[in-house]
């Protein structure tokens, strides 16, 4: 128990007499040693790196995570050190929610169809989501916290160290300065005024007991001296490796770039499907109007009804009593006047659905132009001697 004691009285010493130390320095009443300019860069870029990395890392898990209460419960999974039940996503959520809305208003009815195409898109678009979010996760916002809380961790409690060491040896260099003016003093003024051969041998004594506190000093501060190196060589190799951290960070970094730009690659896809479908469907519904069948609901927005009639209703003659579809693509269309011939590139890959239609090869160049009463989605695509309707999102018009 006394030892205890003792030790703690020691540390609140040596605590204290810090604190004084790092004050009279603060308040410029005390010499300051200062770090070498590679060691201080070093520091400079490891205290940037530790602050932008935690930004990063929380606006990362905001844009992964919006809901505040989720992402508490996430941390309490991770340091109760249990696996994350699987969280429905919102996408998911409301395409179920669709599903059973088509179930209760009945499938065949328009609005009950439709809910099924678009519900069932709506949990692509979801499962989509959850991939990404698993995969950024793993690989992008791991390596970010495993910096932050480990390899920073080490390299803090170093600096603290070497913080320690500069104080430490600072106040050796403060008491060995202070030891050598009081020898210095008493040297300079001895007691010589009574000639009592005991003031001799007191001044003579003095004089060894000053000697020896310079000697006591000079030790502390070699040894104090040897510590401060040996910390700061340790601290100057763990701040080394940040380079190493930028690599990784790096590699993690073109990892998350690529999981988002695959979701938003999927996700447009996902929508031009859905698109089609409800091209599909509202053309049908149309091509049915004046009967007494179940059909689907005419197209509310002509953004997203950029696919052509059906093949069967395509294949009906001229003389048919049913309406011609506006979007629909005829031989006598083929011969009206053209408007606005110009250059196209394909974008993406695009099979026909029916003859009137054109397929398309990714970075090819067609002719395109529109025709009188076109659907405005759709254009007439020429490539050589073929000829047919190619969809506007699939181009790129070239001036």
């Amino acid at each position: 128990m006394d030892f205890s004691v003792k030790k703690l009285a020691s540390d609140a010493g040596v605590f204290f007499t810090r604190a004084v130390q790092f004050t009279e320095e603060k308040l410029g009443q005390a010499e300051k040693t200062e770090l070498d300019t590679h060691l201080e860069n070093l520091i400079s870029r490891a205290d940037s790196t530790k602050n932008w990395t935690e930004k990063i890392f929380r606006q990362t898990e905001v844009l992964l995570q919006p809901n505040p209460s989720a992402r508490i419960e996430e941390f309490l999974y991770e340091k109760l050190d249990k696996k994350l039940p699987s969280r429905t996503t919102n996408a998911e959520l409301l395409g179920q929610y669709m599903l059973d809305a088509a179930k209760d208003f009945g499938p065949g009815t328009p609005y009950g169809s439709t809910l099924i195409i678009v519900g069932e898109h709506q949990k692509r678009l979801g499962a989509a989501e959850r991939e990404f979010l698993q995969s950024s996760s793993v690989g992008f916002l791991t390596p970010l916290r495993n910096f932050l809380e480990g390899d920073w961790r080490t390299i803090a409690k170093e600096k603290r160290l070497l913080e320690n060491r500069r104080l430490d040896l600072d106040i050796c260099k403060a008491r060995l300065k202070k030891a050598k003016q009081a020898e210095a003093k008493a040297a300079a003024a001895p007691d010589f005024q009574e000639t009592r051969p005991r003031n001799y041998v007191l001044s003579a004594s003095a004089s060894a007991l000053l000697s020896e506190e310079v000697d006591k000093a000079e030790h502390e501060l070699r040894v104090a001296q040897t510590e401060f190196d040996r910390q700061a060589e340790v601290t100057r190799l763990l701040l080394e490796g940040i380079g190493s951290t930028h690599l990784n960070h790096l590699r993690c970094l073109h990892d998350f770039a690529e999981a988002q730009a695959t979701y938003y690659a999927q996700c447009h896809l996902y929508m031009q499907d859905l698109q089609r479908e409800l091209s599909r469907c509202a053309n049908a519904g149309g091509a049915t109007h004046t009967s007494t069948s179940a059909g689907c609901p005419n197209p509310i927005s002509s953004a997203l009804l950029s696919e052509p009639s059906s093949p069967g209703a395509t294949a009906s003659s001229s003389t048919s009593s049913a309406p011609q579809r506006p979007g629909a693509l005829t031989i006598e269309d083929m011969q009206l006047p053209v408007t606005g011939a110009r250059k196209a590139k394909v974008l993406y890959d695009y099979d026909a659905h029916d003859a009137s239609e054109l397929s398309l090869l990714a970075d090819e160049l067609i002719t395109v132009y529109t025709v009188p009463g076109m659907d405005p989605d759709w254009l007439v695509g020429e490539r050589g001697n073929e000829k047919g309707k190619v969809p506007v999102t699939y181009l790129e018009l070239l001036s």
